[in-house]
């Protein structure tokens, strides 16, 4: 019997989108646990786009946002992966478009999950 066409397979890109918004909406349970106010998700520049933007205190954080299936090696790997230079310029853009956040100290996380494991949430990944 040939393939139902009423419901085609679902597309990799759709379900890897699908799953990436669900862990930036993990994290960003995680990082409301810990008190930080998100400012934006997914926010857009011309340049890139953030995972999430979030606050707490006086003090403004841009974090990325990398799942991987597995372990530990797979945590290293998503680390590895994270484009530093693109998150600074993106970084660079929302510090120009929002004024009001001068004053502000600014940081660079990440936040890395894998199927069966906590959130791992590293601070201070990186500096500009």
């Amino acid at each position: 019997m040939p393939p139902s066409r009423s419901r085609p397979a679902p597309d990799p890109r759709r379900r890897a989108e699908r799953a990436g918004r669900s862990a930036e909406t993990l994290a960003c349970w995680l990082l409301r646990f810990k008190l930080y106010s998100i400012i934006a998700t997914r926010y857009k520049t011309p340049v890139g786009e953030i995972d999430i933007v979030a606050k707490k205190g006086r003090r403004i954080v841009f974090v990325e946002v990398k799942q991987r299936s597995g372990s530990q090696m797979a945590r290293d790997q998503a680390l590895a992966s994270v484009n530093t230079a693109r998150i600074v310029r993106c970084a660079q853009w929302f510090q120009s478009a929002h004024p009001a956040y001068q004053g502000c100290d600014f940081r660079f996380d990440v936040i890395t999950l894998a199927p069966g494991r906590w959130p791992h949430h590293l601070v201070n990944a990186f500096t500009a």
